[in-house]
């Protein structure tokens, strides 16, 4: 009777060097675009991950909207849509966040304040899913009560005075947040 040895080789690699989940294209659009109204899925445009984990368009649209999916290497659920008067300030934030600026925020500001980046004269809508990946079927491009839908009217340097909103959170209704900033937005609080 021969006996058989197996040899297990097990590699440690730094966190990070693990290779970049990939999800189909198709999959990535039907969940990027879940959190607008059906009346602007079809005509947006969607931004997504290619299987080394680099933004690319998946798919140029030709609606009013845009739409950023989640990274698949993420652990949460993030697909944001918004209007296309927004990009320049959202392209100037992950292009930030890539170089690793630390406040963000104030560097988007400066770049409004020196005209490179310009804000949308008017409001500008933003839908976004938010929750725990567990709550996504990618395969069925749909979600679970997990995940949450918000949403917000972004206007530029509106304040409480030249809106009538409040500029702090209130239960079950519309509030100013980043009052008197380029990232001035109506948010909407929901409870279900």
């Amino acid at each position: 009777m021969r006996s058989h040895i197996a040899v297990v080789v097990v590699l440690l690699l730094p966190v990070g060097a693990c290779a970049q989940k990939s999800v189909p294209a198709d999959q990535q659009i039907a969940l990027a675009v879940l959190p607008l109204p059906n009346a602007f899925r079809a005509g947006a445009s969607v931004l997504g991950y290619d299987s080394h984990g680099k933004l690319v368009t998946l798919r140029k649209g030709s609606g009013v909207m845009t739409c950023l999916g989640t990274n698949p290497a993420d652990s949460m659920f993030h697909a944001a849509c918004y209007a296309n008067s927004m990009e320049p300030f959202m392209a100037a934030g992950r292009a930030l966040r890539e170089k690793k600026v630390a406040n963000v925020d104030s560097a988007r500001f400066a770049q409004v304040k020196a005209g490179t980046i310009r804000m949308p004269a008017q409001a500008a809508a933003l839908w976004a899913l938010d929750g725990p990946m567990t709550g996504v079927n990618a395969a069925k491009g749909t979600v679970s009560t997990a995940i949450k839908l918000r949403y917000s009217v972004y206007m530029p340097f509106a304040t409480a005075a030249s809106t009538g909103l409040p500029d702090q959170p209130v239960s079950n209704g519309p509030w100013l947040m980043d009052a008197g900033t380029p990232k001035a937005h109506i948010m909407f609080t929901m409870t279900m």
